[in-house]
């Protein structure tokens, strides 16, 4: 008897919407590369969130509606908004300068970060096996950050991109938890509308001059080609899919998808530019995985 989506206990849910958030946001890093030269960072996060919030509140119109009572202590959306909105802003301006393995490594991070302020905001507690596998995963990235170089990795030679990436990453570890905190039982489509309504206006406060300053007609084709995914694919769904999973599961289990998004970037890099990392770097990403299957494990 084939197993349908109502015959899902609603944890089994929120890892299926963790493995597609993996997926669809690892392709923003290769296409992210790409694109981050020919534009402000602030400008695209603002025309992203517009697309995306455009793309959402339509969404939510069409199944649950969007009720006035959704609306309740606005304050919510603002700092849920200005935390995400710092973090692709941030994101782009990293990926100026470092490739995308590593940002995705620098990526991977974010689950002891998670469970650091899943603690502080929920009490989520960790328990020992999650507490290793936190460790494995870390090392993991770091050796993917530093290239599988032991003497990068003990003279700590870090790129600045990595650095201005990761600042936005503890951004997006403490937002995960603040969504569980701060929703009062909106579904996850209203509640993410509302969160990219203050976003937006947070962007654009801080982005407008860049905005009127770029010259959108004379950006060449990647810019658009990236816009579009990381406002439909890498934003939208993604951010259903975060708000979704993060009312069903700890913080520290949702974030651990995160450490997924290396491998799914090797396969951008390999599709795109036939770029196939060293044997040892490889090593990093299957710590990661291992770190992935020791999270899950209940």
């Amino acid at each position: 008897m084939p197993l349908t989506w109502s015959g899902l206990s609603q944890p089994a849910r929120g890892h299926l919407a963790m493995l597609a958030f993996s997926a669809l946001v690892a392709g923003s890093f290769s296409l992210g590369v790409l694109a981050a030269p020919h534009i402000d960072p602030g400008a695209l996060s603002v025309v992203r969130f517009v697309l995306a919030g455009v793309l959402v509140g339509t969404a939510a119109l069409a199944t649950t509606g969007i009720p006035r009572t959704a609306f309740a202590a606005p304050w919510r959306y603002l700092v849920l908004g200005g935390l995400l909105g710092s973090y692709f802003v941030l994101m782009f301006e990293g990926l100026k300068t470092a490739p995308p393995v590593a940002a995705a490594a620098v990526f991977t991070l974010t689950p002891v970060m998670a469970a650091g302020f899943g603690w502080l905001f929920l009490r989520q507690r960790l328990t020992g096996r999650m507490a290793l596998a936190l460790i494995i995963g870390g090392l993991g990235a770091l050796w993917v950050i530093f290239r599988a170089d032991l003497q990068a990795l003990l003279a700590m030679e870090i790129g600045r991109g990595e650095v201005i990436y990761f600042v936005g990453c503890i951004a997006h570890a403490a937002y995960a938890p603040l969504v569980r905190k701060l929703n009062r039982g909106e579904p996850a489509v209203v509640f993410t509308f509302g969160m990219m309504l203050a976003g937006t206006l947070l962007l654009a406060l801080y982005a407008w001059p860049a905005v009127l300053a770029t010259d959108w007609a004379a950006l060449p084709g990647v810019v658009w080609v990236t816009l579009i995914y990381v406002a439909v694919a890498a934003s939208a769904m993604t951010f259903v899919l975060l708000q979704y999973a993060t009312l069903r599961l700890p913080a520290a289990k949702v974030m651990a998808y995160t450490y997924l998004v290396p491998s799914w970037v090797i396969l951008w890099e390999i599709l795109l530019h036939g770029a196939v990392p060293a044997g040892l770097v490889l090593a990093g990403v299957a710590m990661t995985m291992l770190a992935l299957g020791l999270l899950l494990k209940e």
